[in-house]
């Protein structure tokens, strides 16, 4: 048929994945469809023009290119950052191939991997989760029952020693009593009953975390609000999304610096993405986008890839829970959570899902 492309370009075309072409000066000489758009921009504006128009000439995909070059043999990255005008990939996959070793063409195949690095922080987050509960099961059988004796014993020694030996045994109920409040903050994680869901405004939530912290710890602080008034009501409960979003806006204030401290609460819709409920075959949108930005000091470089693990704390006298506690509640509703962090700009990124009018009746 006139116009039909040969079955070789037709397949390349078709392909979900990000390949194009480049000649000896780095040049774009041809790209599929999805190429086009991951780099967000027409194929007449590419094909002929630099690709160090569209992607930072520093990055490491031209190292890759001129070592392919230089040996004629295909080479690859499995995470490599990737920024440019219209493009940002914290994580992409790359291959370069050889296409003709006399001209110097080369073949790049590059896949956005941002969203798999997201699914698989989170496995690694419910995995600690599951930790918490395995090491809250122990503790409550095998700690706070003897807790409790050696609190009854010590009180009972009070009344019969010396008033300048008070002070110890005071010490030892001080200390049973600070260690049950421990375990009693990690028996939260052993609740595995169903969560009430329901459609919920996100906004009315974030309205009413920001009224209590503004009342509290945040009476200081600059509040900016960057909302979607569009977007639709969340699957989940109100009482824990609360919980949740209040852990994160206070330890974002607890991040600001003295003077000028700022926190930015915002929503948005993204598209594109679908995961299993919880406890269930269904699968909803994950749609819903809620960040919490400040701008203190930022996560230290040491605790970013333990973040959302239990005991995990970067403050002083931490017991390092909340951010557990949070991505428990996060994955109990099916949604993910994210962390970028750099100093004077930190932001948490909740990813939650759309309720489905036709089920919930809103």
């Amino acid at each position: 048929m006139p116009g039909q492309l040969p079955d070789s370009l037709a397949l390349l075309e078709a392909l979900p994945i990000a390949i194009f072409s480049l000649d000896a000066n780095n040049n774009v000489v041809s790209l599929n469809g999805a190429a086009e758009a991951l780099l967000g921009i027409s194929r007449a504006q590419l094909v002929g023009k630099p690709l160090s128009d569209h992607i930072a000439a520093d990055s490491p995909l031209f190292q890759l290119v001129e070592a392919t070059r230089a040996g004629s043999i295909a080479v690859g990255e499995s995470d490599m950052a990737l920024s440019g005008p219209r493009l940002s990939i914290e994580h992409a996959a790359i291959d370069v191939a050889m296409v003709n070793a006399q001209t110097g063409q080369v073949a790049v195949m590059l896949q956005d991997r941002d969203l798999e690095w997201r699914l698989a922080q989170q496995a690694v987050s419910r995995d600690a989760v599951r930790s918490a509960k395995a090491i809250a099961a122990m503790l409550a059988h095998e700690v706070k029952n003897p807790l409790s004796g050696i609190r009854g014993a010590a009180q009972l020694l009070e009344s019969k020693v010396s008033p300048s030996d008070r002070q110890l045994t005071q010490l030892i109920c001080e200390e049973t009593d600070r260690i049950v409040g421990l375990v009693n903050g990690l028996e939260v994680f052993t609740d595995s009953r169903p969560t009430p869901m329901a459609a919920v405004n996100i906004h009315e939530v974030l309205g009413h975390v920001r009224r209590l912290t503004e009342a509290g710890i945040g009476r200081d602080a600059q509040f900016r609000e960057e909302y979607d008034p569009s977007l639709p009501p969340v699957h989940g409960n109100r009482d824990q999304l609360i919980q949740v979003f209040l852990n994160l806006v206070k330890n974002a204030v607890e991040a600001l610096p003295l003077h000028g401290g700022i926190i930015q609460i915002g929503t948005r819709y993204r598209p594109g993405l679908k995961v299993s409920e919880p406890g269930a075959g269904a699968r909803r949108r994950l749609g819903l986008v809620v960040t919490i930005q400040d701008n203190g000091a930022g996560v230290p470089d040491a605790l970013k890839a333990q973040l959302f693990e239990p005991f995990v704390s970067g403050k002083a006298g931490g017991k390092g829970l909340g951010l557990a506690l949070v991505a428990k509640v996060v994955n109990d509703h099916g949604g993910l959570i994210e962390c970028d962090s750099q100093p004077g700009r930190t932001v948490f990124s909740v990813i939650l899902p759309i309720a489905d009018p036709r089920s919930e009746g809103s």
